[in-house]
């Protein structure tokens, strides 16, 4: 065989089994819904707890669910398949927690599809209605995408006045999953939370040690997770490495962030769109002239003063961050504030122990310290500075919000200046 036309063939064989490995596969089930919204209720009453779960119905994928022309949703044959949907996608992934005893998977009462319309999830009694009352008529008209499905599970009880505690790991039904999830405890009110992806563990009415101990995870984690803290905190500790100054410069930035932490929790911020914009970018303009005043030369007698004046600052910011896991503090508030800020000190005592003794070598072996203060400090400046300048441009279609705070300041100065107070 001429070796030339063997090449040619060998070519054409590897180009064709290119193209057959470039073919998208056929995939199995159904896509992952983007946007998932489930609603559920947890009712403890007598030996049973009741667990009330909607999901939309195409979130259960892997479910070749029965149609009939043109493409509706074959509700006579659908009814096996929805309680192993129900079990594969839902029981499985939920665990409840009686004290701290691991209730059995829940029993499946009933499993059946609603109309998207139906509003009956809005108050546990008639969801509990609507999911044990009469069933859609087989010959109703739904697309299966649009349909939903609504699952009643019971879990065997010691007595509902335990302290109860669930694990909904649902975050896989969608790219996106927020689920609404209410409590309803005998005797007392309804409580309401709201959480996107998997929140872990969650008390349903948590005493006041588990509160404050999940608080203090959250501020210990943030404080090591916010790069922007961690810079403002390195540029309070780079010209003053010893114990007593920097006691006092923390200790300052912990009390004015404890106070505006606790006020915006209190309902005392602004609400205004403008104002979270606003504290993001001066909370990266207290990092800028941290790092200049650096450059330029601290004074330890005005540190601590301007460490107070960020602090109130940083506080705003943290608040926003506590906006979204304060439901999980039960009647607990004042304490999970007190301890989120537990855990942000010991997410700064953390990071003091490591910055001060490399900070400490670095000066000692490596560079000369006003020159290394002066290096370090303007390569934090220049990284916050991009983040102001990002910050204001997120800000500045919010100009008329903030021009008016100003004006309102100008205003409370002037008329304390009109009165004989010169700032």
């Amino acid at each position: 065989m001429n070796p030339s036309r063997a090449h040619l063939r060998l070519a054409a064989l590897l180009l064709g089994v290119g193209l057959v490995a470039a073919l998208p596969l056929p995939t199995s089930g159904h896509d992952i819904p983007a946007t998932v919204l489930v609603r559920a209720f947890v009712k403890p009453e007598g030996s049973t707890l009741r667990l009330l779960v909607r999901v939309p119905l195409e979130s259960m994928r892997d479910v070749n669910w029965p149609l009939r022309a043109p493409a509706y949703l074959d509700l006579a044959r659908a009814d096996t398949l929805l309680r192993d949907a129900a079990r594969q996608w839902i029981a499985g992934y939920i665990q409840v927690y009686e004290g701290d005893r691991p209730l059995t998977e829940g029993k499946i009462i009933e499993a059946r599809v609603s109309l998207p319309s139906d509003q009956s999830f809005g108050e546990y009694q008639a969801a509990l209605a609507h999911v044990t009352g009469p069933r859609l008529p087989a010959s109703t008209d739904i697309v299966w995408q649009q349909a939903m499905l609504d699952v009643l599970f019971e879990y065997p009880i010691s007595s509902d006045r335990s302290l109860f505690s669930i694990r909904p790991a649902l975050a896989h039904l969608g790219l996106h999953t927020t689920t609404v999830l209410r409590f309803l405890p005998p005797g007392g009110a309804e409580r309401a939370f709201e959480y996107i992806g998997d929140p872990g563990l969650v008390r349903l009415d948590p005493r006041w040690h588990q509160a404050a101990w999940r608080f203090v995870q959250l501020g210990f984690g943030h404080i090591l997770d916010g790069i922007d803290h961690l810079l403002f905190v390195f540029c309070l500790v780079i010209p003053f490495r010893k114990l007593r100054p920097l006691v006092l410069i923390v200790t300052s930035f912990t009390v004015a962030h404890s106070i505006t932490l606790i006020a915006s929790a209190s309902g005392l911020a602004p609400n205004a769109l403008w104002f979270p914009p606003l504290i993001e970018m001066l909370i990266a303009l207290s990092i800028v002239y941290m790092a200049l005043e650096n450059i330029v030369g601290p004074k330890l007698e005005r540190r601590w003063l301007i460490a107070f004046g960020f602090g109130l600052v940083h506080g705003f910011g943290f608040s926003f961050i506590l906006r979204n896991s304060l439901q999980f503090a039960g009647s607990h508030l004042l304490t999970s504030l007190l301890s989120f800020n537990v855990g942000v000190e010991l997410g700064q005592i953390l990071v003091l122990l490591i910055t001060i003794p490399a900070l400490n070598a670095l000066f000692k072996y490596g560079v000369e310290e006003r020159m290394g203060t002066i290096i370090l400090s303007a390569l934090v400046a220049h990284t916050a500075w991009h983040w102001m300048a990002d910050r204001w441009s997120a800000l500045r279609p919010y100009q008329v919000g903030v021009g008016w705070v100003l004006y309102g300041v100008y205003k409370r100065l002037v008329s304390d200046a009109s009165r004989g107070w010169v700032p």
